[in-house]
């Protein structure tokens, strides 16, 4: 008896066994249930699509670029005087071999610092946008040419160039915890030793146009350093965006802390060019006007009203009038 239950035992377990390993058998080869039921539950798993910026992440990416291309075109077109338009053109991820590879020589490229992160990330500014960009700011008419290497004086002003660059790109990811800083530029032994050739970088590229002149400026980052702060972006973009009656109120706050220049001076009027001449010291000019004629406020440059010059303490003021009727006085150190 219990030899046979002893055997019993030990005939179950191999039948079981002999299940599992039939189950596995048929799995392997493609057929039978437990293959069908097996196939619906598993998915192929591909190791190289690891931190892959996916589709909803780029479009928050795009946004911020979008709006430093922006800022950018508004902040060296003033600066230079001149016609500065930048657009977004490209952003892809790419191996950083493949974005060394692109290239073109010669070629100014800059190190990035990336904050908290301690890692870098790279800056190519087109030399055939980058001479033009010195021409102007050396006197000159900005003219196209043929790339060419940049002289030491040069590359010390094209680093004040790259600096206000770096400044308008941390106005659009500051908020999101990303701060750059440049640190200098690279050789072309140096950008190949900065990431290895098959680390993950995504790589964005801004059209510059300037009369007679295209360009590119290109920037790569490790897309580990972007996959920290992403998740942000995504949260920042799905949040409710503040009401326009509040937005209104926050930019009257701001303005109100705005420093304008203000002077009090006569109104405009004519005068002989013979009188002018003829001036000397000691000399009175006669001038054009009544006894009683009031002054102009001007206020960054436009005219706010007519005003008197008055004295509030220690300061100069001026007591402006609207219809004969004084209204307000505007006191400063500043009024002249």
């Amino acid at each position: 008896m219990t030899m046979v239950k002893t055997t019993g035992r030990t005939l179950e377990k191999q039948l079981e066994q002999e299940s599992i390993d039939a189950m596995f058998a048929a799995v392997q080869v493609g057929d039978g249930p437990a293959s069908a039921e097996l196939s619906n539950e598993a998915e192929a798993y591909n190791f190289g699509r690891a931190g892959q910026i996916n589709n909803e992440q780029m479009r928050a990416i795009s946004g911020v670029n979008n709006l430093f291309a922006r800022n950018l075109m508004d902040t060296l077109g003033g600066w230079l005087r001149t016609e500065f338009d930048v657009r977004l053109v490209a952003g892809e991820q790419l191996p950083y071999g493949d974005f060394v590879e692109r290239l073109t020589k010669p070629m100014y490229v800059c190190s990035i610092v990336l904050e908290p992160f301690d890692a870098l990330g790279l800056m190519e500014l087109d030399l055939m946008l980058a001479l033009p960009i010195l021409d102007l700011l050396m006197g000159g008419v900005g003219g196209a040419g043929s790339a060419r290497e940049v002289t030491d004086i040069e590359e010390t002003i094209l680093a004040t160039v790259v600096e206000r660059i770096v400044q308008e790109l941390n106005v659009a990811w500051k908020p999101f915890g990303l701060e750059m800083a440049m640190q200098r530029r690279e050789g072309e032994e140096q950008i190949e030793r900065i990431m290895t050739s098959l680390e993950k970088t995504l790589c964005v590229g801004f059209e510059v146009r300037m009369p007679g002149t295209l360009g590119m400026i290109n920037l790569c980052f490790p897309a580990s350093v972007l996959n920290a702060i992403l998740r942000r972006m995504v949260a920042e973009a799905g949040r409710p965006r503040r009401r326009a009656g509040e937005a209104r109120k926050r930019m009257r706050e701001l303005m109100g802390e705005t420093m304008v220049g203000a002077v009090l001076q006569f109104p405009p009027m004519k005068l002989r060019a013979r009188e002018l001449a003829s001036l000397a010291p000691g000399s009175v000019l006669r001038l054009p006007l009544p006894k009683h004629a009031d002054a102009e406020l001007r206020i960054g440059g436009l005219c706010l009203g007519r005003a008197q010059p008055v004295r509030t303490g220690e300061h100069r003021g001026a007591q402006l009038e609207s219809g004969g009727r004084r209204e307000m006085t505007l006191a400063s150190g500043g009024v002249q």
